[in-house]
């Protein structure tokens, strides 16, 4: 076992050990969670600058980036006034980041990539759109689209053989799955283990994410 590959293993495991935590605290809320949940976003943003890579340094700076971005909507959708529209902004932003990333090298359009991710938004918004308020019908729509095709992004980075592609699209397919949940538990019905469910895919997504860039 090499050097590199035991650095790796140290960082997997602290952000383990942080997002297991982070998951146990959600469930009251105290001033435990306030401190885990940014600080196992920071511990994936440290993975990224810690290891070797053999991209181009500009990947992993978008990928840096967009866990900034997410952090800043870490924040925002935990304060005690929620502030969920600028939260959707921040993660927003972030997957931009991630497309930009993703789409550094040529990629093609592969219809067994688009079809089932067009499918899943259409679902998606079929289920949750009743039950949005009127005022976030548009931004709701807007960020399942980049969603998706942050997801179709790192998909097809993955069957062109780019380096990092079967990372960022594992980390991409959790990611989907997180905010999934994340929406329908906040506005259609809500899910038994919420808390469980919708960070331990995050955090997951987030550090297959960073991975990627290595």
């Amino acid at each position: 076992m090499n050097f590199a590959f035991d650095y790796t293993l140290y960082w997997c495991i602290a952000i383990a050990v942080s997002a297991a935590l982070t998951i146990v605290a959600a469930r009251r809320r105290g001033a435990a969670f306030y401190v885990l949940k940014p600080l196992t976003t920071l511990l994936i943003l440290a993975l990224v600058w810690t290891e070797p890579s053999s991209l181009t340094p500009f990947y992993r700076l978008l990928v840096a980036a967009g866990l900034v971005f997410s952090l800043v909507g870490d924040v925002l959708l935990m304060l005690p006034r929620e502030r969920f529209a600028g939260g959707l902004v921040a993660f927003l932003v972030a997957h931009l980041l991630y497309i930009r990333a993703f789409t550094l090298d040529e990629l093609g359009i592969t219809w067994w990539i688009v079809l089932p991710l067009a499918a899943c938004a259409a679902v998606l918004l079929y289920i949750l759109l009743p039950h949005v308020p009127r005022k976030l019908k548009a931004p709701v729509i807007v960020y399942a689209l980049v969603l998706l095709a942050m997801a179709w992004a790192a998909a097809e980075r993955c069957a062109a053989g780019w380096g990092g592609g079967a990372l960022a699209a594992a980390g991409a397919a959790l990611f989907v799955a997180s905010d999934a949940a994340l929406a329908i538990d906040r506005f259609a019905r809500k899910l038994r283990g919420a808390d469980a469910v919708v960070l331990g895919t995050y955090y997951a997504a987030q550090t297959l994410i960073a991975l990627s860039a290595r």
